[in-house]
């Protein structure tokens, strides 16, 4: 499946409906997997494919429930319990269960999804709840979850075989100013993101081999 990226406007906020199309392209996209491809390595990460998208659905859940209480915590996680399956598998408190199939994972992976996408659309934009790279609103939320999506489902597309060559660039260019202002601005989104995320190189500027976003809202 070939994501045509097109030129892209000015960025502006990144809005629930920016997660809504990044989860459906995910989805759609993986849904295309072989039923036997989800034991393999996805991409350059030492979890497998499965893990991976049970990470995956559990940032979209954790995004969602830091902005759930009336008093959104401040100073830490809302505190449900992370534990691995393995050792050296990802921490979650989303599991899926492994008899439903890679289309019951699926259903998990866009559950979560529409779980952030409810919470970024409904709560109000003065929010503020805490995360480990800024005490972010909302807004910061919805695009710490389109990154997630995007450049995990990167990685699952190296792993299982699938082709996501580019997401939409107008998507790219608005979390890449909302989380990564040190970020070139004039460089295709795509190939900039999966740059600022330590994922490829980026022509005229040095390999990125630690990283990470800015959640605190913008001035």
């Amino acid at each position: 499946m070939s994501l045509a990226s097109e030129a892209s406007p000015s960025p502006s906020s990144v809005a629930a409906d920016d997660l809504d199309r990044a989860v459906q392209l995910s989805v759609a996209v993986l849904r295309r997997a072989p039923a036997t491809a989800w034991d393999g390595k996805a991409g350059s990460l030492e979890w497998d494919c499965w893990e991976t998208v049970e990470h995956l659905s559990d940032d979209l859940f954790a995004y969602a429930a830091q902005l759930g209480p009336r008093q959104p915590p401040l100073e830490g996680e809302v505190p449900f319990v992370w534990e691995s399956r393995r050792p050296g598998g990802p921490k979650n408190a989303v599991h899926a269960d492994r008899a439903a199939g890679s289309a019951g994972l699926l259903q998990v992976l866009e559950a979560c999804g529409a779980l952030l996408i409810a919470m970024v659309r409904t709560t109000p934009s003065h929010t503020r709840a805490y995360h480990g790279y800024g005490v972010s609103d909302p807004e910061g939320f919805a695009a710490m979850g389109i990154v997630e999506t995007l450049v995990h489902t990167h990685d699952l597309a190296e792993g299982l075989g699938l082709d996501w060559t580019a997401p939409p660039a107008d998507i790219c260019a608005r979390v890449l100013a909302r989380l990564f202002p040190e970020a070139p601005g004039s460089t295709d989104p795509w190939p900039t993101l999966l740059w600022a995320t330590g994922r490829a190189e980026l022509p005229g500027h040095p390999r990125v081999t630690t990283w990470r976003w800015y959640g605190e809202p913008r001035p």
